[in-house]
């Protein structure tokens, strides 16, 4: 990792190009057909704006977690993690009996502006969407050719990455699989609308939320014991406490800020953060997160 890039995104501005995938859904029953596939209040989206999402099984676990944007009276963009967007048209067109509306792939691109001048940057092409991470400010500029002011520094993918683990953000194919239940995530709060109506897979994440959002294990930060000296962090690596594995290490990097190896983990809901655990037989402690803010 380049320590520059990552300060330059903590305490400035940086721009890192983000993998994502983009479709985009046209025709007059677009609108309401994503509203009854996504947990958003897709209806409630004023042209020009955007929100989280959730796009779920109907057993009410992840199939994705997405953006939806209202680009016009009848169309809509959503945007995914690279690599998830052929997932999210195929699980769509399933459900598309009998709909007046097209979705299909867009060839877009995202440029991540991060750090507390992000929304200062300036945008010579593309259209900005808000996307702040818990304690870190940003924008994503999207579209055909996204493009920002040269002066702002260029960053790598690794120090965004670290960035990501520090704010507890879930990623697609490692926090986030066929088997996670949102409120285990963390991102019900951001991605649900109780308001909106039906939904597929609406059924789980009501009955969680009306029981206090109680779930067996939770998105946590783990932050290894020792400073630089620290022992390695790998995903995989499992947490334990008293012997007894509670939970599973999803996404590692090195973190200036704290100056030694973080990551992230669900852990079983009985350890309370700020707990002692070991992973791979070194000290560390179980945190709330973001764990830099």
């Amino acid at each position: 990792m380049d320590t520059d890039d990552y300060w330059a995104l903590r305490r400035d501005a940086g721009v890192v190009e983000l993998p994502r995938d983009f479709l985009r859904a046209v025709g007059p029953g677009a609108v309401a057909f994503l509203q009854g596939q996504l947990s958003q209040d897709v209806a409630g989206l004023a042209v020009g704006t955007s929100a989280e999402s959730l796009l779920l099984q109907p057993q009410g676990k992840v199939d994705a977690l997405l953006r939806v944007s209202r680009t016009g009276h009848e169309e809509l963009v959503i945007d995914v993690d690279g690599g998830f967007g052929e997932a999210v048209l195929a699980r769509l067109n399933r459900f598309r009996i009998r709909v007046k509306a097209e979705i299909e792939p867009v060839e877009w691109r995202c440029l991540a502006v991060r750090g507390p001048a992000a929304r200062d940057v300036a945008v010579t092409a593309g259209t900005v969407l808000a996307a702040d991470w818990p304690g870190l400010p940003g924008v994503d500029v999207v579209g055909e050719a996204p493009a920002v002011d040269e002066a702002t520094r260029r960053c790598g993918a690794e120090s965004l990455a670290a960035a990501r683990i520090e704010a507890g953000v879930p990623a697609m194919g490692t926090e986030l699989t066929e088997r996670t239940i949102p409120a285990e995530a963390g991102v019900v709060e951001r991605t649900v609308s109780f308001t909106k109506g039906c939904y597929t897979g609406q059924e789980l994440v009501a009955r969680i939320d009306s029981r206090g959002g109680n779930v067996p294990r939770r998105l946590r930060g783990v932050v290894m014991a020792g400073g630089a000296g620290a022992a390695a962090l790998s995903v995989g690596d499992g947490v334990v406490v008293g012997g007894r594995q509670v939970g599973t290490v999803t996404s590692a990097a090195y973190s200036p800020s704290l100056g030694s190896m973080v990551g992230l983990a669900y852990v079983h809901r009985d350890v309370e953060p700020p707990a002692g655990v070991e992973v791979g037989g070194a000290s560390a402690q179980v945190r709330s997160l973001p764990l830099v803010g």
